[in-house]
């Protein structure tokens, strides 16, 4: 069993031992530290809120008693919109004019996991900085609680999905009206969690009723591992073919990344969603672009064929958010199935990505696999090498740079080498919590990107 505290949060299994696993005692500590942090950084405000929202994991409503509980004991005010998605709870955050939020959810992870992840208050997520305050701050246990005179009340919304879906139809880049007169038929997998409440909604509202609704009840018994890539889709791959659906989207459990599914039954590609609402975007708003280092290169090939600029960042969605801040991005992102709109919020949401994905459906008038044989075409190699305890990664990952140092190199996030001339590249990661090193390889050729990576591995092997 895992408990994992890291900037982002805290992320653990169900049951076991305090400090080993997410146990009631973790979830207090690691609460009380985000509260407290919140109340220095808003010393003149007398009463702050925190919007609270949750997956439809087994755990989540004990665990959503105790957050919320904790943060009425530290004397703050809890919007709490129960059941709802992470970029709803993001939202929310930013219409309540919160100070910060909290979404239960242990995103792809099984069902026996669930998390914490932390929100400022413009409903992003929280930086390195703050995050590692955080850790301190529980590690030290110097909580101070409210008397009884300033005990935080608790605020019961159950209508957010409805605000999320209406900002989402109020984008003039959506195409509500030629989306209704598509009469299109949708498959859609939301794995059994809040998805399943939320994405038929919002179909409805785009004037689709033909939907074939898998794994849509939200009691968080998923129904296959949560993770929506290509080998957990074969339901939803089988129901598409015999039912002649013309797309199928797939969500994970909180509802920030999206996976398509062609209309013969054909992965679209998570690293495709990005790009081909991108794609769309661009044809219509004229703006930078953002992704991170270990995303397809097409996004690249887009921005340049619209005539704007690409930047990357380093990996995880708030080093993305905080690039795209910075350049003025109109669209990015992640190649997880992770899109990025700003007009809407800067947060990861694969309801916005569903409707821009079905306004660019309606505006190509062709079938999802057209469109995806229309856009750049790449493929990438993920691989990892584990190495003994005592390896000096960083070493490694210096004597890699320096081989190929007359190539493009960015460190900003490990050491990615990029083949500009072949349009290929290399991107080496290390992890914070295992003698891993990460090796993601990317090819207009699936042979050529494995090779990549092996030739690579076979390098560190030497070293």
């Amino acid at each position: 069993m895992t408990l994992i505290k890291s900037i982002s949060g805290i992320r653990g299994t169900i049951g076991g031992n305090p400090n080993n696993n997410l146990t009631p005692v973790d979830i207090i500590k690691f609460i009380s530290a985000y509260g407290i942090l919140i109340k220095e950084k808003k010393k003149k405000r007398k009463k702050l809120k925190i919007v609270v929202g949750r997956d439809a994991r087994i755990s989540g409503k004990i665990i959503e008693k105790l957050v919320v509980s904790t943060l009425q004991s530290l004397g703050f005010d809890v919007i709490n919109i129960g059941l709802a998605t992470t970029p709803t709870t993001e939202i929310a955050v930013i219409n309540e004019e919160a100070d910060g939020g909290i979404i239960i959810t242990a995103s792809h992870n099984p069902m026996q996991w669930n998390a914490l992840k932390l929100l400022n208050n413009k409903g992003e997520f929280f930086s390195a900085k703050d995050g590692i305050e955080v850790i301190q701050l529980a590690e030290n246990e110097n909580f101070v609680y409210e008397n009884i005179e300033n005990l935080g009340t608790e605020i019961l919304y159950t209508d957010y999905e409805e605000i999320h879906i209406n900002k989402i139809l109020n984008l003039d880049i959506v195409k509500v009206e030629e989306i209704k007169k598509s009469k299109f038929k949708v498959a859609i997998d939301c794995v059994n969690s809040v998805g399943g409440i939320v994405i038929p909604k919002l179909l409805k509202s785009l004037g689709i009723d033909d939907i074939i609704e898998l794994n849509c009840e939200p009691n968080g018994k998923f129904a296959h591992n949560p993770e929506p890539l290509p080998e957990n889709l074969t339901e939803i791959s089988k129901v598409i073919k015999e039912k002649g659906a013309d797309v199928g989207f797939v969500v994970d459990p909180d509802v920030d990344r999206l996976a398509i599914i062609c209309e013969d039954g054909t992965m679209f590609g998570e690293e495709y969603t990005l790009v081909s609402v991108a794609d769309y975007v661009l044809s219509l708003k004229k703006g930078n672009t953002v992704s991170n280092l270990s995303s397809t290169r097409a996004l690249r090939d887009i921005s340049e064929k619209n005539g704007v600029e690409y930047f990357s960042a380093a990996v995880g969605e708030v080093n993305v958010v905080e690039k795209m801040r910075k350049t003025n991005a109109v669209i990015g992102g992640e190649g997880n199935g992770g899109v990025i709109f700003p007009e809407l919020h800067f947060g990861r949401d694969a309801l916005v990505g569903i409707a821009l994905f079905l306004s660019l459906m309606v505006t190509k008038n062709k079938k999802v696999s057209e469109i995806k044989k229309s856009l750049p075409q790449y493929f990438i190699s993920k691989n990892k090498i584990a190495l003994n305890e005592d390896t000096d990664i960083d070493n490694i990952l210096l004597k890699i740079k320096e081989k190929y140092k007359y190539h493009h190199i960015t460190d900003i996030d490990g050491t990615k080498i990029d083949f500009f001339e072949t349009k290929e590249w290399v991107h080496l990661r290390k992890s914070n919590t295992e003698a891993i090193i990460r090796i993601y390889a990317e090819s207009q050729d699936e042979k050529k990107a494995e090779q990549l990576a092996e030739m690579i591995i076979e390098l560190i092997k030497k070293m």
